[in-house]
C-alpha cells in the first residue's frame, strides 16, 4: 500500500512540497492499525468540543470548504447544517461500505487509522445533535470489521463513549453504499436505493434527521477540528483545498492508495506511481466514471472543477490506466456485465436496459455484432438515461457512452468484424479493472443477498 510515496521510498510530488501527509501521517511507522494511544500521539488529542458551541465546528468546516470524498463532492458544512436545523435528536451514518471495486481508499483508511474516522464521526454527531453513530461496512471484510470493533471498544474503555457507536455489515452489492440504501437497510429493509424525497436530512434512520458522510470526509473533519480551516487550506488547489485519497490501478508501476493535494495535475499523479502519463486511456472516477485519452486529462487538476471542462470527474478518487495493448471496449464490457448483475431490480432501465447494453457491448468487444450494434447502443443508451429509479443506470450508461467516444475508431473496426488484438489479450488480473469474485455467483434477484 502506498501512502503519498513514489517508488523506492522517494516522496511523492506535490504542488507545494514533497511527501505531503495528513490522513496518512505515520502509516508506515508500525505496519499495523494505530491503537488509541498511538493515534493521539500521531494526530493530537481530540478537541474539547463540548466546551464549544456545536455551530463552531460547522463554521470551521465551511471555512475549510471541505467537500464530500465519497464521490458526489457536496459541501460538507451544508449537509451538516441541514441536519442540525431539524427538530429532534439526529443520527450520523459513517459510510465505509466502499462498494466501488476500483477503489481501496476507504479500506486503507479504516485499516490504518480507524480512530481518525471515529473521531470525525463523534465530532459530527456532537455538532448536529446526534446521539448515535452507525458505522456501515461491507460484511465480507472480516478483518476490517474486527479492527473497527476493536477501536470502538478502546474508545468506550477510555471514556469517549458519550455518543453510541454501532458497527454494521451490509451485503456486498454495488448499490448498497448509496445513502438511501444504507438508511433503508438500517431501518430493517433491503440495501436497495429508495426514491427521494424525503431526503436523509429530513427523514432518515428511525425517521430522524440523518447525516450520511463518507469515512474519508469524517477523517478530514477530525483534522479540521484539531488544526483549523486555515491549516486545511494550506494544501490543495485554490478551488479545491485540502488533501484527498486516491486509488490508482492498471498500468502503474506502483498501484495503490495515495494521499495527494487536491488539484494535483493528472500527469503528476501518474508520474508519482510510475504510470503511463502520455499515451493510452484512463478511466476516471470509477465504474460510474468516464473513459478519456490520457493526453486530454494530463495537464488538468485532479478535482471536480478542474476536470469538468473535459467531461470528467474524480468521483471517489479513482484512476485506472488502461495497459498498453489493452482493449478499452473489452474492459468496458466486463464492467457493464458486472454492473448489470448488480441492479436493484426496481425499474425497467435496470432490469432490462442494462443487461441488453452489456450484451451488445460484449458482442461488440468480441467483434461479432448482430446488426448495427453502434446504432442500437446509441438508441438504448439514450432511452435509459434519466429514467431509472436510482442513479445506477445513469452511471453505467455514462461510462458506456464515454467508451464509445474514447475508443471510437476501435468501435467502428469491431462493429465491422475486425476486433483489435487487445480484445483477445487477457493479461494479469492486476492490469484489469477489478471485478469482485463473488459478483458472478450472486444473482441480482436473490432476495436474501440484499439483507
Amino acid at each position: 500500500m502506498n501512502q503519498s510515496r513514489g517508488h523506492h521510498g522517494a516522496p511523492a510530488w506535490s504542488p507545494r512540497r514533497a511527501g505531503y501527509r495528513r490522513l496518512t501521517a505515520g502509516w508506515q511507522h508500525t505496519g499495523r492499525p494505530a491503537d488509541l494511544r498511538e493515534h493521539h500521539d500521531r494526530y493530537g488529542p481530540l478537541p474539547a468540543v463540548r466546551q464549544q458551541s456545536p455551530r463552531a465546528l460547522v463554521d470551521a468546516i465551511a471555512a475549510a470548504r471541505l467537500t464530500g470524498r465519497g464521490g458526489a463532492g457536496f459541501p460538507t458544512a451544508t449537509k451538516m447544517r441541514a441536519v442540525a436545523t431539524r427538530r429532534g435528536p439526529a443520527v450520523v451514518v459513517a459510510n465505509g461500505v466502499e462498494s466501488e471495486p476500483a477503489s481501496q481508499k476507504d479500506q486503507a483508511l479504516l485499516a490504518w487509522a480507524p480512530h481518525l474516522v471515529l473521531d470525525g464521526a463523534l465530532l459530527a454527531a456532537r455538532a448536529v445533535g446526534a446521539n448515535v453513530v452507525h458505522v456501515c461496512l461491507d460484511r465480507t471484510r472480516d478483518r476490517q470489521a474486527d479492527g473497527v470493533l476493536r477501536a470502538i471498544t478502546e474508545r468506550q474503555q477510555a471514556g469517549l463513549g458519550d455518543v453510541a457507536m454501532l458497527a454494521h455489515g451490509l451485503p456486498p452489492r454495488y448499490v448498497a453504499s448509496e445513502e438511501t440504501s444504507l438508511i433503508r437497510w438500517l431501518n430493517g429493509g433491503e440495501a436497495r436505493p429508495t426514491t427521494v424525497p424525503p431526503r436523509p436530512f429530513e427523514q432518515g434512520v428511525g425517521r430522524r434527521p440523518t447525516l450520511v458522510n463518507n469515512v474519508e470526509t469524517l477523517a478530514h473533519i477530525a483534522l479540521i477540528a484539531r488544526y483549523g480551516p486555515d491549516w486545511f487550506c494550506q494544501a490543495g488547489h485554490p478551488d479545491t483545498p485540502g488533501t484527498m485519497l486516491i486509488t490508482v490501478g492498471g498500468a502503474a508501476g506502483y498501484p495503490g492508495v495515495y494521499e495527494i493535494e487536491a488539484g494535483t495535475r493528472v500527469d503528476e499523479v501518474l508520474a508519482m506511481c510510475d504510470g503511463n502519463n502520455e499515451d493510452g486511456a484512463l478511466l476516471m472516477g470509477g465504474y460510474f466514471g468516464t473513459w478519456h485519452a490520457a493526453r486530454d486529462l494530463a495537464h488538468l487538476p485532479l478535482s471536480a472543477p478542474g476536470l469538468r471542462a473535459a467531461g470528467a470527474s474524480p468521483g471517489a478518487g479513482v484512476i485506472f490506466a488502461l495497459p498498453p495493448g489493452g482493449c478499452g471496449l473489452a474492459e468496458t464490457a466486463r464492467i457493464l456485465c458486472f454492473l448489470a448483475g448488480q441492479v436493484a431490480q426496481q425499474c425497467g432501465p435496470c432490469m432490462f436496459g442494462l443487461p441488453a447494453v452489456a450484451g451488445d457491448f460484449t458482442r461488440l468487444a468480441e467483434g461479432r455484432p448482430e446488426g448495427d450494434v453502434l446504432e442500437r447502443l446509441d438508441r438504448r443508451l439514450g432511452a435509459i438515461t434519466g429514467r431509472g429509479a436510482c442513479r445506477h443506470p445513469d452511471g453505467a450508461v455514462r461510462m458506456a457512452a464515454s467508451a464509445l467516444a474514447a475508443f471510437a475508431s476501435d468501435a467502428r473496426a469491431h462493429a465491422a468484424g475486425r476486433p483489435c488484438l487487445g480484445a483477445y489479450r487477457r493479461g494479469s488480473q492486476a492490469d484489469r479493472p477489478p471485478i469482485p469474485p463473488s459478483a458472478a455467483a450472486t444473482a441480482p434477484w436473490a432476495e436474501d443477498e440484499w439483507r
